[in-house]
């Protein structure tokens, strides 16, 4: 199975890929304008055919208390508007503290603070597709 993991924000969606069901990879960005979700999902179809993608893990943020609030409500919205234009299955998965471990994991290896900020969302994504490839694995 091939797998996208995405980390979405306001106006980046960042991108991470397993073409292996094992190891996820951080792949890129992809920059939108406030909340242009019909970019991003463009961006996305493309990416998704030209790796012949099975599945699109999707993070889903929610308060530690498991509420799900304004941007996981957002989430929702975007996951619903990728079923209209893609064909993958999408799967919802828990990124609480996703972005704080990519932080964590970039801080750790030695990049300078501007490339460490451009990687945040593609390595955010790694992190979840990883934790969704693990669990399927235990």
């Amino acid at each position: 199975m091939t797998y996208l993991g995405l980390d979405l924000g306001d106006k980046s969606l960042g991108v991470a890929i397993s073409l292996s069901g094992v190891i996820a990879n951080n792949h890129t960005t992809i920059r939108f304008g406030y909340q242009d979700f019909s970019y991003a999902i463009k961006e996305l179809k493309k990416i998704a055919d030209q790796n012949q993608i099975q599945v699109i893990v999707l993070g889903f943020p929610k308060h530690m208390n498991n509420d799900v609030g304004e941007k996981g409500a957002l989430t929702i919205k975007f996951k619903e508007l990728m079923e209209k234009e893609l064909t993958q299955e999408i799967v919802l998965w828990d990124e609480r503290l996703s972005t704080k471990t990519a932080l964590r994991m970039l801080s750790d290896s030695n990049k300078k603070y501007d490339k460490q900020r451009q990687l945040k969302d593609e390595v955010a994504a790694q992190v979840i597709l990883q934790n969704y490839l693990d669990s399927r694995r235990n």
